[in-house]
């Protein structure tokens, strides 16, 4: 490795002249972007040291000073990019300083460095080979707002889901010990993991340290405190502390002491053991870290350069094998006065002026799903004490900030725990209460088991209202909310529903607050709805029966037998705009909404089957789920030999971010795509049926 070597230095407490001209670096940045950024136009940037980093190694030979004008001018280039694109700003602009501190000293890609959940890592892809391409973030075509694997060397894990970095740092660590026996390159590489104070409360990070602290593999876990939650007072004395217990000359004098330890009786080495750790918890506040088997530095400013680089290079050059847990305090926002002032430090932004911090509106608009939610949540709450609601560190992404705020004893918070939050939930649902989870589908995958073992076997009436079904924009692949109606369907006692709009959705929150036979779930999409008028509370509807929304009518094509479109949740809109193309060309078709995936409407199903030469399922979802239950069911009950039935659903795919008019044209659900489904099962050529108009079926046909 070509990066120097730290230098012992016990004056590490900042001179006011050091702070003032620190201070002075950050305000310099804010003003930067008012100067620079008011267009949101690159080229008004001004970033000489910057432009001159083409990858992590070229910061390896920068001084203490110029690695912090680095910083300086990465954050204004982290604010310019994302105020063109939109995405999550404040935990990026938290980590600037650590980041340009973790490539300058550790030898990234061959060292390991994992993000956890993603959120932070604008300024890790900027000086990572990404910087041409950084305001292409969340665009069809361009980068990941998250790690992923596919885009870069530097992305050793893909992330997006919270609290998986410490399990994985663990398993590249173990790796690389194996690995050595054969290529001993593996005996010098680091594997850094870091993990948010909110991320690091979830259970597997707890599992994962427990592993890693009865192992000796080398692993360094970087705790970025963003929320003061769990942290003491940062200052000069901590960050010599900190220098110290890193440097080789304590880790070697602690190792002679441990060898010596080891001579004495058991019970006095143990003693000798227990009161070295408690003596340095006492003065750093990292017992618990200690008892997990980690060893315990800091906490350190995460802001300051000359604080950082000589602890991480100390973590760098020591000796001593064994898990490292690094504790660095910063500022969710920092340097951006708009995101310092904002109560989520700009967590999740679209558009924005740098001026101002004004983010682009979104022109007036039907409500979003999620609001229709919280609207029907709330009226139910009003009428019944007995409803609660419970999320997991997703208050305003579940439109459940509302009902906490009118109901603040009924409202629970679990933090990153989706685990907990569903046997938590099933806890109140024994004594009686009306347990609304509200998480999102993507995130409920994580509380599988407790779905079964603790809900579904006990038949206890858990609600599951399940944001984020389907397709999500974006976010991609890894929030999409694909494989609920398959993980779901297959469980006994669960009832699932999924609304077509957001008046179903109103009348199916009701519905779910009255319903006491077991869990329910109701599974609804991002993004807003057909713009209908609600009514102040929804209806209760009964359960497993669906609507007919058009019954086929006199056919006029040479194509004769009759198409029958069955669509679940909000396809739809796409099934209404198929049958008008359909019913174009002589063959009206009947549409009926499902509304319930479970349990199915068999009589309905029954009669479509019957009375038509096609049936078509249209979901939102995997294939083997609401489709393939009819299809059950049709060959259970003789009906599939009489009928050519087609479902339609996602591909046995991952479908990348992108608009969500483009997913739906990717994942083939559109009106061109199921006009073409009823034509080809009719025995229309495929050139024929390829030969719709756009015109006649609309802008997302």
């Amino acid at each position: 490795m070509d990066q120097p070597k730290a230098v012992p230095d016990p004056s590490v407490a900042m001179s006011l002249a050091d702070r003032t001209g620190r201070d002075a670096r950050l305000r310099s940045v804010d003003n930067g972007a008012k100067n620079n950024l008011g267009h949101n136009s690159s080229h008004m940037l001004s970033t000489p040291l910057l432009d001159r980093i083409r990858s992590p190694h070229d910061l390896r030979h920068l001084t203490s000073e110029q690695l912090t004008q680095v910083a300086d001018e990465l954050r204004a280039e982290t604010l310019d990019a994302v105020s063109t694109t939109g995405g999550h700003l404040g935990a990026s602009l938290g980590v600037v300083e650590l980041t340009v501190a973790l490539h300058a000293v550790f030898d990234t890609p061959n060292d390991r460095l994992i993000w956890d959940v993603g959120h932070q890592t604008y300024p890790h892809k900027i000086l990572t080979e990404r910087r041409d391409r950084i305001r292409t973030l969340r665009q069809p075509g361009g980068l990941s707002g998250f790690t992923r694997r596919s885009e870069s060397q530097y992305d050793p894990f893909g992330a997006a889901h919270s609290s998986t970095s410490i399990s994985a740092g663990l398993g590249m660590a173990t790796a690389h010990d194996l690995l050595a026996h054969e290529d001993t390159a593996y005996k010098d590489r680091h594997v850094i993991a870091v993990i948010g104070d909110g991320a690091i409360s979830a259970g597997m990070a707890y599992e994962a340290m427990n592993n890693a602290g009865s192992s000796r593999a080398r692993l360094i876990v970087v705790l970025n405190d963003n929320e003061m939650s769990i942290a003491p007072p940062v200052g000069a004395m901590s960050a010599y502390l900190s220098r110290l217990m890193s440097s080789r000359s304590f880790l070697n004098l602690r190792d002679l002491a441990g060898r010596l330890a080891k001579r004495l009786p058991h019970p006095i080495e143990r003693t000798a053991k227990k009161a070295e750790e408690y003596a340095r918890g006492i003065l750093t506040g990292g017992t618990l870290f200690e008892e997990l088997g980690f060893y315990y530095i800091g906490p350190i400013d995460g802001h300051n350069m000359d604080h950082l680089l000589p602890v991480l290079r100390n973590l760098r050059e020591a000796d001593e094998r064994g898990p490292v847990l690094l504790h660095v305090i910063t500022q969710k926002g920092r340097g951006y006065a708009p995101a310092e002032a904002s109560g989520d430090k700009f967590h999740a932004v679209s558009k924005f002026n740098v001026i101002t911090g004004e983010q682009a509106i979104t022109p007036p608009g039907p409500p979003s799903y999620t609001s229709v939610f919280s609207q029907g949540l709330l009226a139910a709450a009003e009428a019944d004490p007995r409803i609660v609601a419970i999320t997991a560190a997703m208050p305003s992404g579940t439109g459940l900030e509302k009902f906490a705020k009118r109901f603040p004893d009924r409202f629970f918070d679990v933090g990153i725990a989706e685990q907990h939050a569903v046997t938590f939930a099933a806890g109140m649902a024994t004594e009686g209460l009306r347990p609304f989870c509200a998480i999102y589908s993507t995130f409920l995958q994580r509380a599988y088991d407790q779905v079964v073992h603790d809900v579904v076997l006990q038949n206890l009436p858990v609600r599951f209202a399940i944001d984020r079904a389907g397709l999500v924009g974006a976010d991609g692949a890894t929030h999409a909310g694909s494989f609920d109606l398959n993980y779901l369907g297959c469980l006994p006692n669960m009832t699932i529903m999924a609304p077509s709009d957001e008046l179903e959705l109103l009348h199916m929150t009701a519905t779910s607050a009255a319903f006491d036979d077991g869990p329910i779930a109701l599974r609804y999409p991002r993004g807003n709805g057909s713009g209908l008028v609600l009514p102040a509370k929804g209806e209760i509807i009964e359960i497993g029966r669906g609507r007919v929304l058009r019954e086929a009518g006199r056919q006029s094509s040479r194509e004769k037998g009759g198409i029958a479109l069955l669509s679940l949740g909000t396809r739809l809109g796409e099934v209404l705009r198929a049958a008008d193309e359909l019913a174009a060309r002589g063959l009206p078709p009947t549409v009926v909404d499902a509304r319930f995936a479970k349990p199915l409407d068999v009589a309905l199903i029954e009669q479509l089957a019957r009375n038509h030469a096609v049936l078509i399922t249209v979901e939102e979802g995997a294939a083997g789920g609401f489709g393939a239950a009819v299809m059950h069911h049709l060959a259970h009950a003789g009906l599939l030999d009489h009928v050519r039935f087609r479902p339609m659903t996602l591909p046995d795919k991952l479908i990348d971010h992108n608009t969500p008019v483009a997913q739906i044209a990717e994942a083939g659900l559109s009106a061109r795509h199921i006009v073409a489904t009823a034509l080809t099962a009719l025995g229309v050529t495929a050139a024929a049926a390829e030969g719709l108009s756009v015109g006649r079926s609309g802008p997302t046909s």
